[in-house]
């Protein structure tokens, strides 16, 4: 699959503009990545607003997380990113958000009430399932990866929702 780099930041900046303007991270939360190709991914900067992003601020990292290519920082929580492209080919985008509803039920170690409209399991599959509280890093891989081969969009205890997709739009839906 050949990818136009330029018009993926493009995308990439509009995802997280639309994220920003719906509410769903405030701050410098949040986080996207891309699949460039096999061992290369277009990431959003860590400590940047989503409001204010632009194309040449996005980063080129290799499948380790290390910076090929940008001059800021890649996002903390790339690795839970990587742990979806490496288990699934068909995942092309990951998103990181904090929708409030969705992040409160995390916070406050609920599950979401899923399935809740037959539109929302057609997008999202039958279970959203929340993955459990852990520790950043390697903790926090080891408890999503149970999840990443039969689901699209996971709750993170405690720390918003993840979500994979097809490309950037299809993960933003």
């Amino acid at each position: 699959m050949i990818v136009n780099e330029s018009k993926l930041r493009s995308t990439m900046v509009s995802v997280c503009q639309r994220v920003w303007d719906r509410g769903w991270v405030a701050n410098h939360d949040g986080n996207a990545s891309a699949r460039l190709r096999r061992d290369r991914l277009l990431c959003t900067p860590t400590g940047e607003s989503k409001a204010g992003l632009k194309g040449e601020m996005m980063l080129v990292v290799d499948g380790q997380g290390k910076v090929v290519s940008g001059r800021l920082r890649p996002f903390s929580e790339l690795a839970l990113h990587r742990a979806w492209f490496d288990a699934r080919e068909d995942v092309q985008a990951v998103l990181h958000a904090h929708p409030p509803v969705a992040t409160a039920y995390g916070v406050a170690g609920r599950e979401l009430p899923h399935p809740f409209l037959p539109e929302a399991v057609v997008t999202l599959g039958p279970e959203i399932p929340t993955v459990p509280l852990t520790l950043p890093g390697a903790d926090a891989v080891a408890a999503l990866t149970p999840y990443l081969a039969d689901h699209d969009a996971l709750l993170l205890a405690g720390n918003g929702v993840l979500v994979c997709g097809a490309d950037l739009e299809q993960a933003y839906l």
